[in-house]
């Protein structure tokens, strides 16, 4: 229960993230992942993975498995070519979201090939930032979703459903989720322009880019995070052009 939870605000800057850099990979973890290990610091609330992406041209990551793991990418720049064992495939590019629901067991890859699709090469990196979260149960069957969220609802200043699994936002323009207590949310700010924040037991914020003040905490720029427990509501304001994107839990993940 919320109220058995101190407050608290942890800010974890970008430079304390964990780094995979392999040539064609430039990747920064915001939690335990792949041979990077903390045991202190492996979720919060439901949010397992943070990885922010950066993938040159005619690279990424070969066909590889998931399982039981409720799987959102969100492009900055650039496209991502996704192809799975479910049959999709397609090219993900901003304003673009994708879910991908593991389930039971799914293969699949993604790359920065766009142009083996669409037919003209290209040489700009891809910018992504990938999030898994828990489902609410094991042994689903695995899906595919991807939604386009209006280019208008993303400039409008501010925060956007685009992944949810909350009951509230049923209907509404974003995509589904397997985990009801669980939401994603957008946010492209210009400067002065500011957001509030949800009101939940577990809120995680990312700065994807450009620089924003946090209401009580001060300055944030990219890469920089910020894990809420039992705390909320306030507000992010721009200090020059930025997208955040912040997740609202509603539980978190069993000891």
């Amino acid at each position: 229960m919320r109220t058995q939870m101190s407050p608290q605000i942890d800010i974890r800057r970008a430079d304390e993230r964990f780094k995979t850099e392999i040539g064609w990979l430039d990747s920064k973890h915001s939690f335990s992942f792949g041979h990077h290990h903390d045991p202190r610091n492996t979720h919060h609330g439901l949010l397992l993975v943070n990885n922010d992406d950066v993938v040159t041209p005619g690279m990424g990551f070969e066909t590889h498995p998931h399982r039981d793991m409720e799987i959102v990418t969100w492009v900055l720049r650039g496209s991502l070519v996704h192809q799975d064992s479910t049959g999709h495939n397609g090219v993900i590019y901003p304003g673009l979201a994708q879910r991908m629901s593991a389930g039971t067991g799914i293969l699949h890859s993604e790359k920065n090939d766009s142009w083996h699709l669409q037919g003209e090469r290209h040489d700009e990196p891809v910018h992504f930032v990938q999030m898994w979260v828990v489902p609410d149960e094991a042994g689903i069957t695995p899906g595919y979703e991807q939604l386009e969220i209006d280019e208008k609802l993303l400039s409008s200043g501010a925060l956007v459903p685009v992944a949810s699994g909350l009951e509230r936002h049923d209907g509404e323009a974003a995509i589904r989720i397997k985990n009801r207590y669980a939401a994603l949310y957008a946010a492209r700010l210009t400067p002065g322009q500011s957001v509030e924040l949800p009101d939940a037991p577990f809120l995680h914020l990312f700065v994807a880019r450009g620089a924003v003040n946090l209401e009580g905490a001060g300055p944030l720029g990219t890469g920089d995070a910020v894990r809420f427990t039992a705390v909320g509501g306030q507000r992010v304001t721009a200090t020059e052009p930025a997208e955040i994107l912040v997740w609202e839990m509603h539980a978190t993940v069993a000891a």
